[in-house]
Parts: C-alpha cells; structure tokens; sequence
C-alpha cells in the first residue's frame, strides 16, 4: 500500500510466477513501479546447516550468538557475490539485449544507443537474497518448527528479520536494491538436505526427509488449519520484500463451497498475505477430456478404468509457486513432499 498511487496501474504491486516481487527502488522513489524492471540475481542460504551447527542437535543448548554471527558472514558472502554478479551484467552493451533494451520490456531501454552499457538501467533491478528450511532450523535450534511453538515463530521473525535488516543496509551503503525472497527451491529442496545428510547422518525432523520445507512455510506433513497456517506465515510476508507465497491445500472442488474459499480468501487479506493460493487436486482423463478430480482409476465422465490402460489420469498439482503439470515430471523431492501433504481444515 505505501507504493500504491490511486489510478497508476505501474504502482500495482505484481508477481512473476512463482513469486519474485519488484517494488520498491531505493536509487529513484519516482521509480517504486512494477514493469520495466527485473531481479537480477539471487543467491539462497541454507539454514538448516546453521541450525544444526549451533543448535541443541549438536549442543546442549543452542548457541544464538554464533548463528546469527555465522548467518551474518553468509549475508556478507552472498552480498560480495551479487555485487560482481551485478558489475558483470552491468559491462554488458545495448545489443547484447536487443529485445529487453528495443521493445520497451526495459524502462528506458529504447532511449539508449546500441554501444551503450545499461548500468544506468540495471540498477533499477534486484539483488536477492533468498533461504530455505526455515522450520527445519528452528527444529535444529530449538527442537520445535514454528507452527508447534509460539517461542520458535518469534525465533522464525527475528531470523528473517536479521536478514532483511542486512539487505536493507547494504540497501543504503551501495544504493542498490538488496531484497530477501522466500526462495521457491524447486531443485535445492533435494541438493541442500542430501548435502547435510551425508555429513550429519539422519536427525529427526531437521534431515530425515527427502526435502527440506520451502523458505518460512509450515512443513505441509504437519497437520494444522488454514486459518493458523495462514496466520503465522502472514508476517513473514512483510520481511520478504522481494517475493514470498503462502498456500492452503483443500480437499476436493473448491467451486462446491463458494463461501469456504471466500473464508480462506478474505483471511489471506486480514494476514497481510502478499501472494496467496489456495491449493487443490486438478485431475484429467487425457480419452474423454474430464477434468476435475478424480477419486481412484474410474472417471467420472466416460468411465474409464485409468489402472487397466496405458493412458493414466494427469494429476496436476502446484510444486512451489507454479502449476507445472502432472505430479510424474515433478523430481524426486517434490514427489515427497507432495505425497507427505495434508489437507488443511
């Protein structure tokens, strides 16, 4: 809202797909628009490594002062990297870019000559850092995730807030747009857990699964309500000014109860929920065209027995921020962590 000027479309704030959110812009506040810019690049940390590093997992009592000390070199690290990242970019000419910087997709980009260099125009853009496996560190830290503990959710703010605070002061050192995003790790849900696997073996509710929980979500094995669930991933939005999701998974068509999707709807708004969805199954019989959900191998519509075919039902589920078809093109981890998801009441 405080971008938001009444009749200016540009001032509206809009999501690229999963979630990366461009908004504000700390080098022009003419410029806190949405189109005609981008993230330039975004690193993620993995901080369920920190948090069985300097948690009760490997010490008798967690050691707060060190994780927020070590969280603060990886921030430093990862700010060093976007910043050569971003001199990089910044080296590259007009016609490196000739759609980007000639059809407008760029504000300003048609105004350049050819042999022009587009620092002028980068520095509008993003640079991003990013986390995963909030709930997995505050279990390794505290033994409990956010949504079993109101201690582990301030624990969960204060984290997230440590590295907006960061960003927001390289923000105003080198007067470039540093944001944090709710990293939608579609790959590094599996890389990073197999990594701490391999050398701290299997702990309980931190490496014991094939994935670890996307950025500040709840874990979707843990069995909560819509409402909860909503209500304290909320804050976090506000701390990931560069982009976030939260979602509800429901059973069944959400069209057979209008006034139960309006609930959750109008909740998302009430929790300062930035970019919401509302999760359900999406089935279709690829004979007879069906869609909808599809309970067991029969359809619904021709009757078809998908078990006793070569042609099975599509079963299409969101994996992160995107619908990326059916469940068989998903990887490894994000099958787990589909199968382990619960219907929130």
């Amino acid at each position: 809202l405080q971008y938001y000027k009444e009749g200016d479309y540009r001032t509206e704030v809009g999501y690229m797909g999963c979630r990366t959110r461009v908004m504000g812009d700390v080098t022009d506040p003419d410029n806190q628009v949405t189109p005609g810019r981008g993230n330039l690049s975004f690193t993620s940390i993995n901080l369920p490594r920190l948090g069985i590093k300097h948690g009760i997992v490997t010490n008798e009592k967690a050691d707060m002062d060190g994780f927020f000390e070590e969280l603060g070199e990886y921030m430093e690290m990862v700010k060093d990297q976007l910043l050569e990242r971003f001199e990089i970019q910044c080296r590259k000419h007009v016609y490196n870019f000739p759609f980007l910087l000639g059809q407008g997709v760029w504000t300003d980009g048609e105004k350049l000559k050819p042999n022009d260099r587009i620092r002028k125009l980068l520095k509008h853009g993003t640079l991003t850092f990013g986390f995963i496996g909030l709930a997995e560190c505050l279990k390794a830290l505290t033994g409990k995730h956010h949504g079993e503990s109101e201690e582990s959710q301030k624990l969960g703010l204060e984290i997230i807030g440590f590295m907006r605070k960061k960003a927001d002061e390289y923000s105003e050192k080198y007067n470039l747009n540093f944001s944090v995003i709710a990293t939608p790790a579609e790959g590094l849900s599996g890389r990073f857990v197999n990594i701490d696997k391999a050398i701290y073996g299997k702990i309980k509710g931190v490496t014991d699964r094939e994935y670890y929980t996307n950025s500040f979500h709840i874990p979707v094995y843990y069995n909560i309500r819509a409402f909860d669930k909503i209500r304290l991933e909320g804050p976090y939005h506000a701390l990931t000014n560069g982009g976030h999701i939260s979602y509800v998974e429901v059973d069944g068509d959400p069209s057979n109860n209008l006034e139960a999707f309006e609930s959750i709807v109008r909740c998302m708004k009430e929790n300062n929920i930035g970019y919401g969805s509302i999760n359900h199954p999406v089935d279709r019989d690829p004979c007879c065209g069906y869609s909808g959900v599809i309970e067991g191998h029969i359809c619904p519509k021709c009757g078809r027995d998908d078990s006793k075919s070569e042609y099975k039902f599509e079963k299409i589920r969101r994996i992160t921020g995107y619908l990326v078809g059916t469940v068989d093109r998903f990887n490894n981890a994000k099958k787990a962590e589909e199968r382990d998801r619960v219907k929130h009441a």
